[in-house]
């Protein structure tokens, strides 16, 4: 064993002198949580609209300012009449353009009914249809209030939604589980895909091969200090997440720890297997870069459906590691679901893990060519 704690103690020398390398594995996981955190989003926030208001009396205004207020609108221009509404479209910069019709508030007084026109760019299907139900729901919730305070507007029937788990839709919710599976994935397998070839091209490796430590030994020596150091990086991106960008820990800690853990050993193992099959860290690196983050990216689940792909493709995903961590995540994090309703995901992670091992030790070379 002490022969052991030598090489892994001999693999931290290599990584705390080599600034670049801490430099990736610190400094680009608290910029990408930052950055995505902060930037990508499924929701809408200040939205350029327009407003053609033909009734310019108190109701139409009350409704508008309501919509000023909100953060998911940004009124840019008042409009004079309908032949302005394809003008505001081509500029490029209005998103909606929400018509008062004439006489708004006399209707509301005498018919006990109005009607609103929401005129939206469908170019971008997605964000039209977030703008409209945006706009509706803030309607819906200035008709709620009117009908507490007065009884000369009639009953209407309301629908009541619920949102479990993220009431306010906040993008972060979603992302953010998602950016620490790229993350703990690319940084892990990136670091650990070069070590062995390393060795290979400094002239290292004949020192290790004619070393009395087994093969497993040697590849445990060169996972050891980045898993140390990938779990000081989940704990950075768990502190960011709950004190930068607001998101709870419902669940287990112990438990998000364990699995995290299991993860990282298995993008460890994937980037070992990279670094015993490649011939330079140049390919390696490549491979590791260029060969995962996209997949990642693809097939986790959390910027794309798995279940709005075809069928081919979510046979795929099954065999990334991401996906089943993604999923646990989100579900021990933000939902506070127990062991209980994670553990095939965690068996799968824990069976690709062995089985990345196993693949990465019978690859392992012990002669040179």
């Amino acid at each position: 064993m002490q022969q052991f704690y030598s090489l892994v103690r001999k693999e931290f020398y290599h990584i705390l002198r080599d600034r670049r390398s801490l430099f990736v594995l610190f400094g680009m996981p608290i910029a990408q949580v930052l950055i995505f955190g902060f930037a990508l989003s499924n929701e809408v926030k200040n939205c350029r609209i327009a407003i053609l208001d033909n009734a310019k009396d108190v109701d139409s205004q009350e409704i508008i300012n309501k919509i000023q207020a909100s953060h998911y609108f940004d009124i840019e221009r008042y409009l004079s009449s309908m032949h302005d509404v394809e003008k505001a479209f081509k500029s490029g910069k209005i998103k909606m353009v929400i018509v008062f019709p004439s006489h708004f508030q006399e209707q509301l007084a005498h018919t006990h009914t109005a009607q609103i026109q929401l005129i939206a760019d469908a170019s971008d299907p997605n964000t039209a249809t977030l703008v409209i139900n945006y706009a509706t729901a803030i309607i819906a919730d200035y008709n709620q209030a009117i009908l507490k305070t007065t009884e000369k507007y009639p009953l209407s029937i309301s629908v009541e939604t619920r949102m479990l788990y993220n009431p306010q839709l906040r993008g972060e919710y979603n992302f953010v589980p998602g950016v620490m599976a790229m993350i703990l994935m690319l940084i892990s397998a990136m670091m650990t895909s070069v070590a062995i070839v390393k060795e290979k091209e400094l002239g290292t490796m004949e020192v290790l091969l004619v070393s009395p430590m087994r093969p497993l030994f040697v590849i445990l020596s060169k996972m050891m200090p980045f898993l140390l150091l990938s779990i000081v990086n989940f704990s950075t991106i768990l502190l960011l997440s709950v004190y930068a960008l607001g998101l709870p820990i419902r669940g287990d800690i112990g438990l998000l720890y364990a699995v995290s853990i299991v993860y990282i050993i298995c993008s460890l193992a994937l980037g070992l297997l990279i670094s015993t099959i490649a011939e330079s860290q140049q390919v390696a690196m490549f491979i590791a870069l260029g060969g995962l983050m996209m997949p990642t990216i693809l097939f986790s689940g959390f910027m794309f459906p798995i279940e709005n792909m075809p069928m081919p493709m979510q046979i795929i995903s099954n065999a990334l590691p991401a996906k089943w961590y993604f999923i646990i995540v989100r579900d021990v994090m933000i939902k506070g679901l127990p062991f209980t309703s994670i553990w095939r995901e965690t068996a799968v992670l824990g069976g690709m893990t062995v089985l990345l091992l196993g693949i990465s030790l019978k690859k392992f070379k012990i002669r040179l060519e």
